[in-house]
């Protein structure tokens, strides 16, 4: 019986294999989602709430700076409440934080002030571990969990006209206009672009660094080196109407990028704007699928 038992355990596994495989094609796979790679070193380091990418130049020197489209059917909505057993799943219901507006006699929720589930990279396991351990089948579902998450919330947000081409172009502009806006100071036009627990901790960060320098140059060189999705989310305002959701989409930057600082002297003090540099970063992007002209902003950095 013990060995029945084995053999059903592990047939189980591969099956959830095979809906694991199934899930990743509804995001696409890596490939589709990156415009490009550059393998080279890089090493990271943290400074005043951001994360920064060291990478080696040629001169060794190491510089400094601040398958197919398918949506979600039937068969895989039910697999993903059957494996989770739980309807609330696919979204989280939140209460109306401090973000919130008064119209006439109604609250409107302008964003739900946090990232939920922040992206966290995966430590690999061998195959041996992940299929024949109790910690590996644990660690299966929750991979499989998190992909049917994000794959529900893709084919919700394509019901609402999204194109992955254009929300990338949409993305890389964004990731320059808050860098620029960031790099001088313009808290008025920063406010327009992120939400507002964002724009709170990035007037604390100009503050901060404004006490140590006196200007920033910054620059992104285009075209940008790789940009994918980490990770889809829905965040649900309202259990009596599930259309009533925000969507954060996490995505990973990879861009060759020039900065420089200076005293209030007009005197270099940090980095070198002659130099490219390859800094990675992992940002979080919001939209409310329900408000009429809702558009993207930023909502969070993943510090790794």
């Amino acid at each position: 019986m013990a060995l029945l038992r084995r053999f059903n355990t592990i047939r189980s596994l591969y099956q959830t294999l095979e809906v694991r495989q199934s899930s990743s094609a509804l995001l696409g796979s890596s490939r589709s989602y990156s415009t490009g790679f550059s393998n080279v070193p890089q090493f990271y380091g943290q400074r005043q709430g951001a994360t920064y990418c060291f990478y080696k130049t040629d001169n060794n020197a190491l510089p400094w700076t601040c398958r197919n489209k398918m949506a979600l059917r039937s068969t895989m909505a039910a697999e993903l409440l059957i494996f989770l057993n739980d309807k609330k799943f696919a979204t989280t219901q939140v209460k109306a934080p401090a973000q919130v507006r008064k119209v006439g006699t109604q609250l409107s929720m302008t964003s739900p002030g946090f990232v939920y589930e922040p992206y966290a990279p995966r430590e690999p396991i061998p195959f041996w571990k992940r299929y024949f351990t109790r910690t590996g089948w644990r660690r299966t579902k929750e991979d499989i969990k998190s992909e049917l998450k994000s794959a529900y919330a893709i084919a919700k947000l394509r019901r609402s006209g999204y194109s992955k081409n254009q929300f990338y172009k949409e993305a890389v502009e964004l990731y320059k206009e808050i860098n620029t806006l960031i790099a001088n100071g313009d808290k008025t036009s920063l406010r327009k672009a992120v939400t507002e627990n964002m724009f709170s901790a990035l007037k604390n960060e100009i503050k901060q660094r404004e006490s140590v320098w006196d200007e920033v140059y910054w620059e992104m060189v285009e075209p940008i080196v790789k940009l994918r999705t980490m990770r889809a989310r829905l965040i649900g305002v309202d259990k009596n109407d599930v259309n009533k959701v925000f969507i954060q989409l996490t995505l990973e930057f990879l861009a060759k990028e020039k900065f420089e600082a200076y005293d209030s002297r007009g005197a270099v003090v940090a980095g070198d704007k002659a130099k490219e540099v390859l800094v990675r970063s992992i940002w979080v992007f919001e939209k409310s699928l329900f408000h009429p002209g809702a558009y993207w902003r930023l909502c969070g950095r993943i510090k790794l």
